[in-house]
């Protein structure tokens, strides 16, 4: 099928959103691709529809286990055989699964960034007619980025095997450092593209407010903004407070962060995104994945702590297209607490091998050993036991985790799995000698079908209605089974789960790379300006401010954000703005200057109208604004 007829067959398209058809097409000529196309802007059939197109099976590496559960999901929803690898799965799923992509008849083989060097995962590698190599969250590879994950490095291991095979990096945020730092990292070829969608969202209105109760304005919001709401917070406990000053107001609330079980987080985001529920406040766990077209207002009741996150957060609202806001609340402490970040994110070195310590008695490790090894790991138990305050535990566990000694994965659901490890001759044997477990084998035969081949997913709870059992009594059978050896049985698991990646070190030879870590500090630094300039900023739009830090350039004044507004209501006559403008040039004629210099020295002029002609000289390319933000003359557009 050509990709037209895949895309309507399977998605019921009839035509690709823009730059999606020319990406598959340059993925289709072999070319390595890296694609930047905003959150909501359909990654994900860049790299679906021409694995469909090609021989072979595409190999998705993702961080995110609920979206690769969800994406494999929604592609056997779609009639499309697909296959999964994460941390967590037994040694025995992952080899059955392994097994399946290389010799049956699979499209997909999502698989998460840790298990890449694996000797059973290199075992198979060779045997696997990989034909596409997609990197999603593509920016997780770059330390200058803000969400680095070492395991990504090992991406580029995979071309010494898979030379041929053309690789499509995909990302929603990046800015141009680490675009560049992508493209280095996965080797990408001389010839290799870059796509860049716009990040201009005409329908979304951007608005911040600097207010003393944010309780009340948040309430004046939604009374005015009829619809579906996110409320993005920084801490649990406000996602729960948030959720019951809204019901106390009469307006249908609830609340979702990773502290909850598997299942409430299902229900709760299932009860939104079918209108059951209005408003979700929520941390930025919640969200990734998530396609709810008509959500009307996304509203950050905190300072998030970079453009990166604001922008993927915010623009989950209005996808559907219609009129949307996104609207920030702060306050000015907040903004003087956002600067003390760095020195809290980034703990010193002693803090770090303390905190590291502790982590490896608390498991009870001994030195030289545990790699490999997944633990059940609760950050808050742990911070009271060793007395350790628990934003830094959780800066530290970051720390390690970029240092690539351990993963850490707060949000964990790893549901039953279960498989025969004995042939049929031997399950009739065995229920000779154990009458009394016959019920369950023969249940699980009756309700699970290729049970003797792979891992099936089971379910207890209908397990124990279809024999009926207690649930209690199911699952001991369930174990004993296990023990006697006739059975293969992982429980579920829905707690947060620490992996190690190395032995425990020695306390002597604890060490980390520090000359790195500083200039991740100084880049998170970097970071917390540009989201505080963007705050703080009283005139240039919004939207083109966003466009700028990911290097999409010459982006039009969106006309509906709170700076906008506000510049349409400031009225200036032609004489004035004549003056204005040639006061400006008069200041930047011999070299750039910063603006706050020029305004000095234009006194008697409005701030206001000052920044309203900067705002208009800069769009039309008449003046210039610097990497250092001085404003410059434009000298092409006078030649």
């Amino acid at each position: 099928m050509t990709v037209h007829e895949i895309l309507k067959q399977y998605w019921g398209y009839d035509s690709f959103r823009p730059l999606q058809e020319e990406i598959i097409d340059a993925v289709l000529q072999g070319k390595d691709v890296l694609a930047l196309l905003p959150t909501g802007g359909g990654k994900s059939i860049c790299f679906q529809v021409p694995a469909l197109a090609k021989e072979g099976i595409c190999l998705v590496i993702s961080p995110l286990i609920a979206l690769m559960k969800d994406q494999v999901q929604n592609l056997k929803n779609k009639g499309i055989p697909a296959l999964s690898i994460y941390t967590g799965m037994s040694f025995l799923e992952v080899k059955k699964t392994l097994q399946n992509a290389a010799h049956g008849n699979y499209k997909f083989l999502y698989v998460s960034p840790e298990r890449l060097e694996t000797n059973l995962f290199l075992e198979y590698l060779p045997i696997i007619n990989i034909s596409l190599i997609a990197v999603d969250e593509a920016h997780c590879i770059s330390q200058w980025g803000y969400d680095f994950r070492p395991p990504y490095l090992r991406i580029a291991q995979l071309r010494e095997q898979l030379s041929n095979t053309p690789i499509l990096a995909l990302t929603a945020s990046a800015t141009l450092k680490v675009q560049d730092d992508i493209c280095e990292k996965l080797v990408f070829s001389k010839t290799h593209q870059r796509f860049q969608q716009s990040f201009e969202r005409a329908n979304l209105s951007y608005s911040i407010f600097n207010v003393a109760s944010k309780q009340n304005k948040l309430l004046e919001i939604l009374n005015n903004v009829k619809g579906s709401a996110i409320i993005y917070c920084k801490s649990r406990r406000h996602t729960k407070d948030i959720a019951d000053m809204l019901l106390l107001n009469n307006i249908n609330a609830s609340y979702y962060h990773a502290g909850l079980s598997n299942d409430e987080r299902n229900k709760r985001q299932e009860n939104w995104i079918n209108n059951n529920t209005r408003v979700i406040a929520c941390t930025n766990a919640f969200g990734m994945g998530i396609d709810k077209p008509n959500v009307r207002v996304v509203v950050h009741y905190d300072v998030p702590d970079c453009l990166e996150n604001y922008y993927q957060e915010a623009g989950r609202a209005g996808r559907d297209g219609k009129r949307a806001y996104a609207v920030l609340l702060h306050n000015s402490r907040e903004l003087s607490d956002l600067l003390l970040q760095p020195d809290i994110r980034f703990p010193d070195k002693d803090e770090i091998k303390k905190v590291y310590s502790a982590i490896m008695n608390y498991l009870q490790i001994a030195a030289g050993s545990g790699e490999g090894i997944n633990f059940d790991f609760d950050l808050a138990v742990f911070a009271a036991t060793f007395k350790i305050n628990i934003l830094t535990a959780t800066y530290v566990i970051k720390t390690l985790e970029q240092e690539d000694m351990l993963s850490f994965n707060e949000v964990f659901f790893k549901p039953s799995t279960l498989v025969f490890s004995s042939d049929k001759n031997q399950v009739s044997a065995f229920e000779q000698q154990y009458p009394q477990l016959e019920p369950i084998i023969k249940g699980l035969l009756r309700s699970y079908e290729g049970i003797f081949d792979f891992p099936a997913t089971i379910n207890e709870d209908e397990l124990a209605k279809f024999i009926q059992k207690k649930l209690p009594d199911t699952q001991k059978e369930l174990t004993q089974l296990h023990q006697l050896g006739l059975i293969d049985y992982s429980p579920r698991k829905d707690k947060p789960q620490i992996t190690l990646l190395q032995n425990r070190m020695y306390a002597d030879s604890f060490v980390i790379n520090l000359t790195e870590y500083l200039k991740r500090k100084e880049n998170f630094k970097n970071r917390i300006e540009s989201i505080i300039s963007y705050v703080n900023e009283p005139v240039i739009c919004r939207s083109r401010m966003i466009a700028e830090y990911f290097n999409d350039a010459g982006l039009k004044a969106c006309g509906i954000c709170d700076n906008c507004i506000t510049q349409a209501n400031l009225v200036i006559s032609t004489q004035e703005f004549e003056v204005i403008a040639g006061k400006i040039f008069e200041q930047i004629e011999s070299h750039p200057i910063m603006p706050k210099e020029v305004m000095k020295k234009l006194t008697g002029i409005n701030k206001d109208k000052f920044w309203k002609v900067t705002d208009y000289l800069i769009s039309e390319k008449k003046i210039n604004i610097t990497k250092e933000g001085q404003i410059e003359k434009n000298n092409r557009c006078f030649q």
